[in-house]
C-alpha cells in the first residue's frame, strides 16, 4: 500500500544561478509525482513538498546530491493520502518560484548566507539543550517567530507572541520599540521548522537583542523529542491541507472559536474575498456570518499561507 508522506525542508546556501535550479527541482517533482510549495533565491531553498513515501525518498536523495544542498534540513510528517494518481491530497498543485527570499520578512539585503549557512543567526538549541537553558536560568523569554493566527491553537507556555499577520511584518514590529526591554535577557525564537528563525534570530541581534537563540528544527523537531509532555501546548499550524498536526493522540485545545467562543483547533480562511486573515472556527459555526470580518467563514475553504 502506498504510503502518502509530507515534508518540511531549507537550506541556506549562496545560489549563483536560483532559475536553473528551479527548473532542476520542477523537472525532479513533476517526475516523482510530487506536489507543493518550493521556493528558490540567491539564498537557498525553502519547501513543503507531499507525495508517496518511495516517491519522497528519491527526491531528497537527488536533492542531496547538489553539493550546497547536502546538508538539507529535513523533517517528515504523515500526509492525509493519495489521489488515484498516486499524488497527494494535502497539496492542489507544484509550485517552483524564484524570489528575492526564501522566506518573506522583506529584508533580502540585510540577510548574508555563505557556504556554512546563515552568518550571525542566533545560538542553535536542541530541544533538550533549551530545558537545560530554561532550567538554568529563570529569565528565559520564548518569542513566538509565526504569524499571530498560528499561535492562536498551539503555542509554547507562557511564550511572548507579536501581533503581526504576515512574515513581513516582523521588521517593523522590531523597529517599534515594543521589545526592547527583552534585549538584555536570553530570547529563544521559535517556528515551525527552523526557517523563519534563522533570520528573525539575525534581526534581532543586528537590532541590539544582545543573547539570542533558536530553537533548531523548530516545533516540528520539539514535538518530535517531546510530544506533548514538554512545554507545546496545543496543535501546530501547517500551510497546507492538513490545516494542522499534533504531536500525540490528545493535545491540548487552546483555540476558541471566533464565532461562539468554544474550543476548538480548527482553522479556516475568511469566505469574504478581500480578507485575507485566517480564523479559529469550530466546525458548527463553519458557515455562519463573521462579524468581525464581514463575512462568512467558508467551511471547506482551502487553506492558503498569508
Amino acid at each position: 500500500m502506498a504510503v502518502p508522506k509530507v515534508l518540511l525542508f531549507y537550506a541556506f546556501t549562496p545560489l549563483s544561478d536560483p532559475e536553473a535550479v528551479r527548473l532542476w527541482q520542477r523537472e525532479l517533482c513533476e517526475g516523482l509525482g510530487l506536489r507543493g510549495r518550493i521556493l528558490l533565491s540567491p539564498h537557498g531553498i525553502n519547501g513543503t513538498l507531499g507525495g508517496e513515501l518511495a516517491a519522497v525518498k528519491r527526491y531528497v536523495r537527488r536533492t542531496r546530491e547538489y553539493p550546497g544542498f547536502r546538508e538539507l534540513d529535513v523533517k517528515w510528517s504523515e500526509g492525509t493520502g493519495l489521489d488515484e494518481e498516486g499524488r497527494s491530497v494535502d497539496f492542489p498543485k507544484l509550485s517552483v518560484k524564484v524570489r528575492d527570499e526564501i522566506v518573506s520578512f522583506g529584508a533580502p539585503d540585510e540577510l548574508e548566507v555563505d557556504d556554512g549557512g546563515v552568518v550571525g543567526g542566533g545560538t542553535r538549541l536542541a530541544p533538550d539543550d533549551l530545558h537545560r537553558l530554561l532550567s538554568e536560568r529563570d529569565d528565559v523569554v520564548l518569542f513566538d517567530g509565526r504569524n499571530r493566527f498560528e499561535a492562536e491553537i498551539g503555542r509554547f507556555r507562557g511564550a511572548v507572541v507579536p501581533d503581526v499577520s504576515t512574515t513581513r511584518d516582523f521588521v517593523a514590529e522590531l523597529d517599534s520599540g515594543r521589545y526592547d526591554h527583552l534585549k538584555d535577557k536570553p530570547v529563544v525564537t521559535y517556528c515551525t521548522g527552523g526557517i523563519r528563525c534563522e533570520v528573525l534570530s539575525g534581526l534581532m541581534r543586528s537590532r541590539g537583542f544582545g543573547e539570542v537563540y533558536q530553537l533548531d528544527g523548530g516545533i516540528v523537531r520539539y514535538g518530535e523529542r517531546f510530544g506533548d509532555a514538554g512545554l507545546w501546548e496545543g496543535s501546530l499550524y501547517v500551510f497546507d491541507g492538513r490545516g494542522s498536526v499534533s504531536f500525540s493522540g490528545t493535545p491540548a485545545t487552546i483555540g476558541h472559536c471566533a464565532v461562539c467562543g468554544d474550543a476548538t483547533s480548527r482553522m479556516r480562511n475568511c469566505a469574504d474575498p478581500s480578507c485575507r486573515e485566517q480564523l479559529v472556527v469550530c466546525e458548527a459555526c463553519g458557515g455562519t456570518v463573521c462579524e468581525r470580518h464581514a463575512g462568512s467563514i467558508a467551511a471547506a475553504a482551502p487553506l492558503r499561507p498569508s
